[in-house]
């Protein structure tokens, strides 16, 4: 095989996904920073998909926001010291577990951060479009699903 056959690393889709990830969450950092210093995006992350899964536990709220449960535990006690949140004990399979859910000051939060990430928003889909947007999610949708088969048949 010769130089210009071989799959270099730079010119992988994995570093085309990498990258990408990068700069996306990067821009999403600098925003977020700019409209409340004192709350970490990963906080900001878990607030938002609380509010779409109330009463979820920390594990699945790990799981959505793909961080560990120590991470995840450190999102949550900011986000209740400043009053976005509150949690609750409660059973799931005969177990006790932990759940949460948005306050009235954690919505109020919400809708003004989303409102200020409309600019940036509007911004990107004027870089890709709607249906663009679709097909690269469904193509990444196809992509994980096949690595997740590939992973599991190696386990």
């Amino acid at each position: 095989m010769n130089d210009e056959e071989k799959q270099h690393y730079i010119d992988s889709l994995h570093y085309d996904l990498e990258l990408t990830a990068k700069y996306t969450r990067t821009l999403g950092m600098q925003i977020f920073e700019k409209i409340n210093p004192n709350l970490p995006i990963d906080s900001f992350a878990a607030l938002d998909t609380i509010s779409c899964n109330p009463g979820i536990c920390q594990r699945d709220l790990a799981r959505l926001i793909l961080k560990d449960r120590a991470n995840t535990g450190r999102a949550l006690d900011t986000l209740e010291k400043m009053g976005y949140i509150k949690r609750y004990n409660d059973t799931k399979n005969n177990r006790l577990v932990r759940k949460m859910e948005i306050t009235e000051d954690g919505k109020k939060f919400l809708q003004y951060t989303t409102e200020q990430f409309k600019p940036i928003k509007d911004q990107i889909e004027s870089i890709i479009s709607k249906d663009d947007e679709k097909l690269v999610r469904n193509i990444l949708q196809k992509l994980r699903e096949g690595i997740e088969n590939l992973i599991e048949k190696q386990i």
